[in-house]
């Protein structure tokens, strides 16, 4: 072992895997401390990677050179793509998961990965010299020397699982919760809250009667997440959909009594967006019945995750409610759904690169930020792995704009505003979603990465080939005129009005009843055209050319609020600026900016509590 690394990276779950590998490929010396070898990269809640925006940044992970695409891929067991009946914009991957598989072909590409050490230790301190971090201390009393940390510690600090009335501290079930870190931040002045996330029982398979449910099956011709062509799965198992119950709902509500969230044991906010089942009922009392998923948590193994069914209730309750779902009457149980309670630092005390305000060269990436979710902790452990490498090596940092990636929108919403709930990405916190859509993350983010070093030359070599065939598929569209009598028998049987005249293909390609794939099936020269695109790229290059013509105009008027916002993200803030000298400021904004520290007079904008009116004031002070 050597014993002074460029980075240690503090936690191995999708955070902590991510910033590993992102420094480790970029060129620093990493060591990656888990308190568990076999736990790395657990699916700890639901087998399942993407979904609605969740999916974005899993293509932006992958676009950038991070390792979460792939691995799904590689252990996907079921492929959907969300919300087609909408626009592109809205269009999100999610792929279920084999969890065993998922973390199997993680360490596996971890310990793939030259440069990465690993280490099964428990950190319960930080090495810190005049406010710079210079290592860690570990539960065996060992010390490792850094150059830069990156704490990714999840639900684990000061762990504490519910169930029903019995509560026991852990990280996860079976695992123990960590311990001294939490301390030690506040005595050097972070300041810390609690938060709440749950987990649903699991079943055994072979006791449901899946006749009784709805098959959810994947897509006829499942897509991937990476980029980089992984291999598409040759067979699907499928979801089924079941649900609630008033005899369910009258079942649980026996055990509210018992419920640490209504007995106030619990101190922390939940998810918002994932409540409990007993939250549910609850909140949505005029509701007969709550939709519940139930999905198989891999290929080999027997055990269902049931997903819309988290709670905290007594297990004997979780067990009868159980069994007047349908499909459920014969259930068993692996184990009880419980809460876990957990320490977290409010995200204002991170720069935008995602280092601590406080100590130097001490990253703060996933739930310890107070983040839900996989993909929002995987993003945000890349971005601190990248951070720290360039700032160790005297490099500019990588920070993406809210109109440049949704993993820019995720940093800057927690950094700027905040959350006092596990924040959770959704299309609607992206104002320019537009633009961030899941088939063009390659195009707006893989050059900035070549360029940092991460993205490899061949991931380079994809984009500009599909940027380049693309541009060439919308010239031949745009140029090539269609007679009546080819076009008018497929624009008959799609029931859009004929034409009387010779016209341009990608005007009717712009009717809302037309895609691109109808005209490439019946459109010889078109179809012609196509074929001579590479057959590994020709799907993305058809898609992009369909989307970029049928949005055009929402893609330039975006592009216009883009360039009038960036404006304002030109106008950089100096890190030691007086806001109190400045009297025409109001005082919550005094207040909200020093504290803060903005860095662009665009993120100062965003800050909750400064109005419009200060922004002015600062404007006019910096001479704009």
């Amino acid at each position: 072992m050597q014993d002074h690394y460029d980075v240690i990276v503090v936690g191995a779950g999708h955070a902590g895997c991510e910033a590993a590998a992102a420094a480790a490929n970029m060129g620093s010396r990493v060591l990656l401390i888990t308190m568990n070898m076999q736990t790395i990269a657990q699916m700890s809640c639901n087998p399942a990677m993407g979904g609605i925006a969740k999916g974005q940044i899993v293509r932006e992970i992958d676009a950038i050179g991070g390792y979460s695409g792939i691995v799904s891929d590689k252990s996907m067991i079921q492929f959907r793509m969300l919300n087609r009946s909408k626009g592109p914009a809205m269009w999100s991957p999610r792929t279920q998961n084999d969890r065993m598989v998922f973390a199997l072909e993680w360490r596996q590409m971890l310990e793939d990965t030259p440069n990465v050490d690993f280490w099964q230790d428990m950190v319960n301190g930080l090495i810190v010299e005049n406010q710079n971090v210079i290592g860690v201390r570990t539960g065996m009393g060992i010390e490792f020397g850094a150059r830069s940390v990156v704490l990714t510690n999840g639900t684990f600090l000061n762990g504490l699982i519910h169930i029903g009335e019995k509560q026991f501290g852990g990280g996860r079930t079976g695992e123990k919760a960590a311990t001294g870190i939490t301390e030690q931040l506040l005595s050097l002045g972070f300041q810390s809250g609690r938060m709440k996330t749950g987990t649903p029982p699991r079943i055994d398979g072979r006791s449901l009667d899946y006749t009784k449910m709805e098959e959810q099956a994947g897509d006829e011709k499942p897509g991937r997440f990476s980029y980089l062509n992984t291999p598409l799965p040759e067979k699907q198992r499928c979801c089924w959909i079941t649900y609630t119950n008033d005899v369910v709902h009258d079942i649980l509500k026996e055990g509210f009594e018992k419920s640490p969230m209504f007995a106030g044991r619990i101190q922390g906010l939940g998810p918002r967006y994932c409540p409990s089942i007993e939250d549910k009922i609850n909140r949505f009392a005029e509701k007969d019945r709550h939709q519940l998923f139930v999905e198989p948590e891999g290929w080999n193994t027997v055990e269902i995750y049931l997903n819309g069914f988290s709670t905290s209730l007594p297990e004997d309750v979780q067990y009868r409610a159980l069994r007047q779902i349908p499909g459920f009457e014969k259930a068993k149980m692996f184990r009880p759904g419980y809460a876990i309670e957990y320490d977290y630092f409010p995200p204002q005390q991170l720069d935008l690169t995602l280092e601590t305000k406080l100590i130097e060269n001490l990253y703060f990436a996933g739930q310890i930020n107070g983040t839900t979710g996989y993909e929002e902790a995987a993003c945000q452990g890349l971005m601190a792995g990248i951070n720290a490498h360039l700032k160790i090596n005297e490099k500019d940092p990588f920070v993406l704009k809210r109109s440049e990636a949704y993993i820019g929108v995720l940093i800057d919403d927690l950094v700027t505003k905040g959350t006092d709930e596990p924040y959770r990405m959704f299309t609607s916190r992206a104002e320019f979603r537009t633009l961030l859509r899941q088939d063009n993350a390659d195009i707006r983010l893989t050059p900035a990465s070549h360029r940092l070093g991460l993205a490899s030359d061949e991931r380079m070599a994809l984009v500009e080939r599909k940027v380049n065939e693309t541009n060439q598929l919308i010239s031949f569209i745009k140029d090539l005129s269609v007679h009546p009598d080819v076009i008018n028998p497929i624009l008959a049987d799609l029931g859009t009005d004929l034409v009387r005249q010779k016209v341009k293909l990608n005007g009717i390609l712009l009717r809302p009843q037309v895609n691109i794939q109808d005209l490439v099936a019946n459109v010889e020269d078109l179809a012609a055209f196509t074929e001579k695109i590479d057959l590994d790229i020709r799907e993305h290059v058809v898609e992009q050319a369909e989307i970029l013509m049928k949005y055009e105009g929402y893609i330039e008027k975006e592009f216009d609020i883009v360039n009038k916002f960036e404006r304002l993200e030109e106008v950089y803030l100096k890190e030691d600026f007086d806001y109190h000298n400045l009297s025409s400021l109001s005082m919550e904004a005094r207040q909200k900016l020093s504290k803060i520290k903005p860095r662009t007079l665009g993120q100062a904008s965003r800050i909750s509590g400064v109005s419009p009116s200060d922004i002015s004031v600062l404007m006019v002070f910096l001479g704009r």
